[in-house]
């Protein structure tokens, strides 16, 4: 499970399915728990530490945080280790389970909450990622892994049937476009914004999908679909399926026949007393894994006592009976041995490739791109996009033959591509004097994709003024007076229900003499800025000479986020990224 073992005081260990990398942190807190030992050792012998009385008298007390699916069968650990005498340092370890979302537990970290916790176990390590990619997020120290557990798609069986299951194998897209084109078999899925299951999936789902000509689109019409059926967690979709085999309950249009779901909690559902039966699909391109990473939370005031009280408690789920805890569970502890018990349990059966090594974790970029897509899916998006126009953008981008424009451009089209025709997306650019007085021009308004332009669509008008952006010859960056009049037109426009932002980029700071002063635009656009119509401000610094400092100062004060990019061909996830962030600011009400 991730770990190497202590030696005997400590607990034996047992084998590692996870990946070795995993390790080193490991080692490394080992060897501080066996450079205390040797001076704990030296305390006994001295008389300072008193072990003739129970070690129950005076335990080392651990509150650990786990994922809910994870979190019964740790509490039953926890009582056995109690039940054991399990001691560190001689006294007992008294382990307090709660179930926490994994997604809420981030959001409190992120936030600078201390937390009332030592251990925290969330269900994936894209969690602990997060944390660590974000500056003003609390640490945590990952020592290993507790288990696994596959994604792929379970059924009733009447829909898994009708699919030709188990003899017939999909894709991760020919399963979901299988599911979403039949009317009589609807598809759930938990929020990928708050479910690590959800998001690996439709990660997964849309990799998949981008190996075809009209990948995006084809992607973004899946999710679309998808949203329509989403619940807030793992444990809430499992309520969507219908309640018995009555003709009432399948043809229900508010039941699912089919979900996104976990090997785990299909077994789970299966053993549960009174459960249904579901039958389990394993995508033959391969299943992403939930790996329920154990990890020390640092801003928890952890004591010494305390984390070798952790590592302790860590290596004791790596005995062989704790594994087998697991197992009996519908966990995995090893990558190369699947019980049929735990396959056939989950309502697998052969030949699903339920055998293959898991696919490898998504980049972070990959993540952020399909959080990204998958907000401005879900509501809708009214966005404009205002471009820098001015003669920099002509500079090459080192290491290319192309200009910062020429990537740009490239960039904003494949943005482009993620948006659905509901959509609504606008496009200005700016320099200096470009309309007469105005540093500014409107090229194309803001209107939804899907309406007839110019014998078009607006898609197809706006790929093409995207693919016309030249820079003007002599031109500099008249960034204020085009900042402040195209939130005033995005303010004025607002569209309910719809997620409305104007998006910024520029390659430098403002060159306009005759503009309004910093202070001056940031005061107004507070004035323009409504929580109750909120339209952030995403402003994006491009290259060496923009100011990300002054892009933040900016964009915050509409509630918006200032982003920096070397290379305008980052533009594309950083948008998505940024949209992210705003779009969980405006659901959290912040």
């Amino acid at each position: 499970m991730g770990r190497h073992s202590l030696p005997d005081q400590y607990g034996a260990g047992a084998g590692d399915p996870r990946p070795r990398t995993h390790r080193r942190t490991v080692i490394l807190a080992t060897a501080l728990v066996l450079t205390v030992a040797g001076g704990t050792a030296a305390a006994v012998q001295g008389g300072l530490l008193a072990f003739g009385t129970s070690c129950q008298d005076d335990p080392v007390r651990l509150r650990l945080a786990a994922s809910p699916d994870l979190a019964p069968t740790l509490r039953t650990a926890a009582q056995r280790a109690r039940d054991d005498d399990l001691t560190s340092d001689g006294r007992c370890l008294a382990v307090t389970v709660t179930a926490r979302d994994a997604y809420k537990v981030a959001d409190e970290l992120l936030a600078g909450e201390k937390s009332d916790f030592q251990v925290w176990v969330p269900d994936s390590d894209l969690w602990v990622q997060r944390l660590r990619t974000d500056r003003g997020g609390s640490d945590v120290s990952h020592l290993g892994n507790v288990a696994s557990t596959p994604i792929g798609m379970a059924m009733v069986p009447a829909a898994a049937k009708s699919l030709g299951w188990p003899r017939k194998t999909y894709s991760w897209v020919e399963l979901a476009g299988a599911a979403l084109r039949n009317d009589s078999l609807r598809l759930g899925a938990a929020d990928p914004a708050r479910s690590a299951t959800g998001l690996l999936a439709l990660t997964r789902l849309a990799g998949s999908a981008a190996g075809s000509a009209d990948g995006g689109t084809r992607a973004a019409a899946m999710m679309k679909a998808l949203s329509q059926r989403t619940s807030d967690s793992d444990g809430q979709v499992l309520d969507t399926l219908p309640r018995d085999s009555s003709g009432t309950e399948q043809g229900n249009p508010r039941r699912n026949q089919a979900l996104v779901l976990t090997e785990q909690a299909a077994f789970a559902y299966n053993s549960a007393d009174g459960g249904g039966s579901l039958d389990f699909f394993y995508p033959k391109d391969g299943s992403p894994r939930l790996d329920y990473p154990y990890t020390l939370v640092d801003g928890s005031g952890l004591t010494t006592d305390e984390s070798r009280a952790a590592i302790r408690f860590m290596n004791y789920l790596d005995r062989p009976e704790q594994r087998q805890l697991l197992e009996l569970r519908g966990f995995r502890t090893s990558d190369e041995r699947v019980t049929d018990a735990l396959v056939t349990g989950a309502g697998g059966s052969r030949p699903q490739p339920y055998a293959e090594p898991a696919v490898q974790p998504p980049p972070d970029t990959a993540l952020e791109e399909t959080l990204g897509v998958w907000t401005i899916t879900v509501q809708s998006a009214r966005i404009t996009t205002v471009v820098d126009a001015s003669s920099s953008m002509s500079e090459r981008v080192p290491g290319t033959d192309r200009s910062r424009m020429d990537v740009t451009k490239a960039s904003l089209l494949q943005a482009l591509a993620t948006f659905t025709p509901e959509d609504e997306i606008g496009l200005w650019d700016f320099s200096t004097e470009l309309d007469g007085d105005k540093d500014y021009r409107v090229l194309v308004p803001t209107r939804r994709l899907g309406d007839p332009a110019d014998g078009g669509t607006q898609r197809e008008r706006l790929s093409a003024a995207f693919s016309d952006l030249t820079p003007v010859p002599d031109g500099a960056t008249g960034l204020y007076d085009t900042t402040l009049a195209a939130y005033r037109a995005a303010t004025s426009s607002y569209v309910e229900g719809k997620f409305n932002a104007l998006v910024v980029l520029t390659d430098g700071v403002n060159q306009d003499p005759g503009s309004i002063e910093r202070a001056d635009l940031i005061s107004q656009l507070e004035r323009l800025s409504n929580p109750e119509r909120p339209v952030p401000l995403i402003m994006i610094a491009v290259g060496p000479d923009a100011d990300r400092e002054e892009a933040e100062q900016i964009a915050r004060s509409t509630g918006g986020s200032g982003q920096e990019v070397d290379d305008p061909s980052q533009i594309h996830s950083v948008i998505l990224k940024a949209i992210v962030a705003a779009g969980t600011r405006d659901t959290d009400g912040n």
